[in-house]
């Protein structure tokens, strides 16, 4: 093999105005992303020792096409929610003439609608890797690599860490297991990874948690394991007693949280294991209190447990509960807002992550839906933040909006008072909280100090002090976990206002549009007439429009950089659309001695 050869692995872009990102929260400890790019890590550990490899986390860094220039292949891994940033990441490749080969869960699923990839690998790649980097090397590559055979990794590589910029993440992430024994109908984890979980064994995941502990990570590691306890009886009796004398032996340098199903509250043995191991966070797909609903996508574990108790048990742990919530099922009646509201505020879930279904591909929910004729487009695969479903749904889209911005502004609302209520109840109910005493280092220092200037000065800064204050005396050993809680309220405090401004911003465009188009149209039988009263009004009506959206540019000025695009693209539109209703009238204006012209649109925002 020619040593000279140089694999660029292109991780793209995830959007920042989303809840998963973190973004804002994570600039109090100046680091640019919540986790690394696992699975093209692990890539990158099957290739052989020849290949040069650099790898380009564009959430932390630009990718620079000098580099995409100099590659000889770039591997491009992404998920459903990156498509966009890998659009445009494959046009540069192809502008440089630089062979792609893209892989992961948004190619596996939706490969057909990818342009630009030379070639595709469908599935997981490790036992098929070698194989497939020879046909490549020779020249006689498929355009389409379908892998079926889900591969045993009780013996996969250690990921290649050490091609990570560290210092930029947030947590580490490893992985345990993949697969779910579950079938829920919306989630395509099972149909790609299978019902039965496959391990690794304990000491290979201590390998590698011996690996990130000697290139210096101490902090967060996320077992990003779709359900941990897939598998409770290895869970228990191997992996977590191995934690908790690896953990134990090395001082507990890792806070553990992973991702794992509602009956991980069944088993006082595993939630002590987990305790016992360091684990801190459990993310669980709880998705609606409503009984109807959790049986019309199957999720049946949901439906045997008291969700509320469950939830309770879990914390009382010392384990704090993330949880998923969906809105948007057939099922869903006009009072299940409220209800979503009421189950957030009273389990104590500081971050909940509400959404309105999507259908993805794969899925038996699009399959389902696709057969009913009721799929409208493709899943950007941004499962919170987004004001439609990609499908008809039951309820109307004007009640399903409405209340989803309900929702939304009332758990995360403008002062932060029902957000830092829920931290309240959690952190009252944890209870022996060992894991939870974060060391007091150099970012928890910088972390305090720069909430502390910048957070009381907030439109949520009265809440924000009456929470400090009061669990500075109440909870003072685990005082950094309070400020982390301020921190990430903030993040979801900036992603919630920001996008409920947006959406006022995009419901006045559409309001205004049409006002206008019906005042228009009222006057033009009077100027085709040469009615001087009819053409008065549509100079006073040109001149209204040029104010409305003057005033509304000035709205978007205010909006976060960061989440201007798309409203700004509406702004653009809605001139364009505004403007053209007056176009019919421009000579007749000119001819009464008014000088008006259409432009194509105002201001760029």
């Amino acid at each position: 093999m020619n040593k000279s050869k140089t694999i660029l692995l292109v991780y793209p872009e995830i959007p920042n105005n989303t809840y998963w990102s973190f973004k804002y929260a994570l600039r109090f400890i100046k680091k640019k992303s919540a986790m690394p790019p696992l699975g093209l890590i692990t890539v990158a550990a099957l290739f052989p020792d020849s290949y040069n490899l650099k790898l380009v986390d564009m959430n932390i860094e630009p990718l620079d096409e000098k580099e995409v220039q100099k590659a000889d292949y770039v591997f491009i891994s992404a998920m459903i929610v990156q498509k966009d940033s890998m659009a445009r990441v494959v046009e540069i490749c192809n502008r440089m003439k630089t062979p792609v080969i893209a892989g992961g869960a948004y190619p596996t699923s939706s490969h057909e609608e990818i342009q630009g990839v030379d070639h595709f690998i469908l599935g997981e790649v490790e036992e098929a890797f070698h194989e497939i980097l020879m046909n490549i090397e020779s020249g006689n590559a498929a355009k389409v690599y379908r892998i079926p055979k889900r591969p045993e990794i009780s013996n996969s590589v250690i990921p290649r860490f050490d091609l990570l910029n560290m210092n930029a993440y947030g947590t580490m992430s490893v992985q345990y297991s993949r697969g779910c024994p579950f079938k829920c109908e919306f989630c395509d984890i099972w149909k790609v990874y299978g019902n039965k979980p496959r391990l690794k064994g304990h000491l290979q995941l201590i390998s590698e948690f011996d690996t990130l502990y000697r290139l210096g990570w101490r902090g967060a590691l996320f077992i990003v394991d779709d359900n941990f306890i897939g598998n409770k009886k290895r869970v228990k009796k191997e992996l977590l007693p191995a934690l908790k004398n690896w953990q134990e032996k090395h001082n507990y340098p890792f806070t553990l949280f992973t991702e794992a199903s509602i009956n991980i509250a069944e088993d006082e043995d595993l939630l002590n294991g987990m305790k016992q191991a360091g684990f801190t966070e459990v993310f669980i797909g709880i998705e609606t209190p409503d009984a109807e609903a959790l049986k019309e996508i199957g999720k049946n574990q949901n439906l045997k447990a008291d969700l509320k108790e469950a939830v309770k048990k879990v914390q009382t742990h010392g384990i704090e509960v993330m949880a998923g919530f969906i809105i948007g099922f057939d099922s869903d009646t006009n009072d299940i807002f409220d209800r979503q509201i009421e189950f957030i505020q009273q389990t104590g879930i500081p971050q909940a992550m509400v959404g309105i279904l999507m259908a993805l591909p794969g899925t038996d929910l699009y399959n389902r839906l696709e057969s009913e004729g009721r799929i409208l487009f493709s899943s950007h695969g941004n499962n919170t933040h987004n004001m439609t479903a990609n499908f008809i749904t039951k309820m109307s889209d004007a009640t399903l909006k409405k209340g989803y911005e309900k929702v939304l502004s009332s758990i995360y609302d403008l002062n932060l008072k029902n957000y830092f209520t829920r931290c309240n109840r959690l952190i009252d109910r944890l209870g022996d909280v060992t894991h939870f005493q974060r060391k007091i280092g150099l970012n928890e220092m910088l972390m305090l100090f720069k909430s502390l200037i910048y957070q009381p000065f907030t439109s949520y800064g009265y809440q924000y002090l009456k929470f400090v204050s009061r669990n500075l005396f109440r909870h003072f050993n685990i005082f950094g976990e309070v400020i982390r809680y301020a921190i990430i309220g903030h993040h979801f405090h900036t992603i919630t206002q920001e996008t409920l401004k947006i959406e006022r911003i995009a419901s006045n465009l559409e309001s205004e549009y049409c006002d206008m188009r019906d005042q228009v149209s009222r006057y033009s039988t009077a100027v085709v007439d040469n009615s001087l009263e009819g053409i008065e009004s549509i100079v006073s009506l040109w001149e209204k429009r040029k104010k409305i959206l003057t005033d509304l540019n000035r709205q978007i000025k205010k909006i976060h950089v960061d989440f201007r695009n798309e409203i700004s693209i509406k702004y653009t539109e809605t001139a364009e659309k505004m403007n053209s209703l007056f176009i019919n009238f421009e000579d007749l204006l000119v001819q009464s001695g008014r000088t008006v012209r259409v432009p194509a649109a105002i201001i760029d925002p």
